[in-house]
């Protein structure tokens, strides 16, 4: 009996050691990716999201060599330990106690880190309702900041089903369409002349001509008349700017500056009018 506990102890103590030494090495490579990950980013302004994604299954492989290790040591679960350790059966083990949900989630984010819809730090936009910056991408799922500093948790196999709007995959310049109605007796060539003057004095304003359009002497704001309505002329000026946060906030500052313009220059923007009609009957 004696000699049964002390066989006992002794494994209690070896798994004790091998499930502290698979925590330290886990926290070491963890920390030193994240180092060398930050050094890549900052040195060669590398994209991180398909190193952190690695960092995450490496450490995941770590702790199930590990928990194998652990395994083999109880006679009871040495099966199991070596099944682990040798790679036979992980995918039936994997099969029967994962659900497909999670099996989904783990194949999405591959293929999302693979092919590359969006990455860290891209703003994106999907089910046409979320929008925020991504901030983590793993094994399980999307982790997004919104405008409200919420964060929004997306399964991958959610995210990679829909539609994602991505403001950043090519270039990061938005054009906001400032679209205001004046009244059908206003000068609608002063109106348009000061909606180009109020953008193009804008300071988050961009050119967004080309050198050939330059050279062809193009205007560097458009402006149109887009519509004729019930009681106003519709019009509608693009404006370019370097970000989507910098475009609200250049959008926001010409709704009122031009207000303000088209006041001072007596140019009216109308209030709906509705004409009644009252017929006497005799």
């Amino acid at each position: 009996m004696i000699k049964s506990l002390f066989t006992d102890f002794r494994t209690a103590v070896i798994i004790g050691i091998i499930i502290a030494i698979t925590i330290v090495i886990a926290y070491s490579f963890r920390f030193l990716a994240e180092k060398y990950i930050n050094k890549l980013v900052l040195t060669k302004h590398i994209d991180p999201t398909s190193y952190v994604f690695a960092k995450k299954v490496v450490t995941a492989i770590i702790y199930v060599i590990g928990i194998s290790f652990a395994l083999v040591q109880i006679p009871e679960m040495k099966i199991v330990g070596h099944s682990l350790l040798a790679g036979a059966g992980i995918l039936s083990l994997v099969a029967g106690l994962a659900s497909q949900q999670a099996l989904s989630n783990i194949m999405s984010g591959f293929l999302i880190v693979m092919f590359k819809p969006f990455k860290i730090n891209d703003r994106i936009t999907f089910n046409q309702n979320y929008t925020g910056i991504v901030e983590e991408i793993n094994l399980r799922q999307v982790v997004l900041r919104d405008f409200e500093n919420n964060r929004v948790i997306v399964p991958n196999s959610v995210i990679s089903t829909q539609v994602v709007v991505n403001a950043n995959l090519i270039e990061t310049k938005v054009c906001k369409m400032i679209e205001i109605g004046v009244g059908y007796d206003s000068d609608l060539g002063k109106a348009l002349k000061i909606m180009e003057e109020e953008i193009i004095n804008h300071p988050l304003h961009i050119d967004n001509r080309t050198p050939e359009d330059m050279q062809n002497n193009l205007p560097e704001v458009v402006s149109r008349v887009v519509a004729l309505g019930n009681s106003s002329v519709t019009l509608k000026a693009w404006a370019y700017s370097d970000s989507a946060s910098n475009g609200f906030i250049m959008y926001c500052d010409l709704l009122r500056s031009i207000k303000e313009r088209f006041d001072a220059e007596n140019i009216e923007i109308p209030y709906n009018y509705q004409n009644i009609i009252i017929k006497k009957t005799e």
